[in-house]
């Protein structure tokens, strides 16, 4: 894929960058050599690498799943605005 200086001054307006007409093909020449790189590594081979969340190995700290009211509901009430029966209170909405 080659980059034009067409396509570098829509690149630059969809960014809202101001670009001047003598900038446009050195700039069209930089973004040709990245796109370069980036169709060079689409030809690696990565059929055998698992995902990883980073490239140091390391192990998720986990805690139980335990479903749990916060031990505080009366805490919790007393910042609504209503309550009724240790529930918060929403008024009808009907469109």
């Amino acid at each position: 894929m080659s980059v034009d200086a067409a396509t570098v001054k829509r690149i630059a307006k969809l960014a809202r960058i101001r670009v001047e007409d003598g900038e446009l093909a050195p700039l069209a020449a930089e973004l040709d050599t990245i796109l370069h790189w980036v169709e060079q590594l689409g030809e690696v081979n990565t059929a055998s690498v698992e995902p990883m969340n980073s490239v140091m190995p390391m192990d998720l700290k986990r805690r139980a799943d335990q479903v749990s009211d916060g031990g505080y509901p009366e805490d919790v009430l007393a910042n609504a605005p209503e309550q009724r029966h240790g529930f918060f209170v929403v008024h009808k909405i009907v469109e």
